[in-house]
């Protein structure tokens, strides 16, 4: 598997704790990454398209509201997979960079 996007990762890991519909992901994006990630609706949903393709989301549910059709999506359990390898890759990463701060004395 190769590295996720940043967008990526947080969508995913927005979907760890429920199912969430577009805005609920954008707003939780937005939060777990301290404001850093803002994700545009076509960036969202075409990623969740790309998400949903590689089998690591999925469609939970679909309700209508005001006459449009809300759709909740959750992680898959290969979703689940893929952020917990990603989270593994970054702390190894960050890791890297800590020890050659200290050997460095930056």
């Amino acid at each position: 598997m190769s590295k996720l996007s940043e967008a990526t990762y947080f969508i995913l890991v927005a979907l760890l704790r429920e199912p969430l519909h577009g805005y609920g992901i954008i707003k939780s994006v937005r939060t777990l990454s301290s404001g850093d990630v803002n994700l545009a609706v076509g960036t969202l949903y075409s990623a969740l398209d790309r998400l949903a393709e590689t089998g690591w989301v999925a469609v939970e549910r679909e309700e209508i509201v005001n006459g449009r059709a809300r759709r909740y999506y959750r992680i898959t359990d290969d979703g689940v997979t893929a952020v917990h390898t990603e989270a593994a890759r970054l702390r190894r990463a960050a890791a890297l960079v800590t020890r050659q701060m200290a050997v460095s004395g930056a």
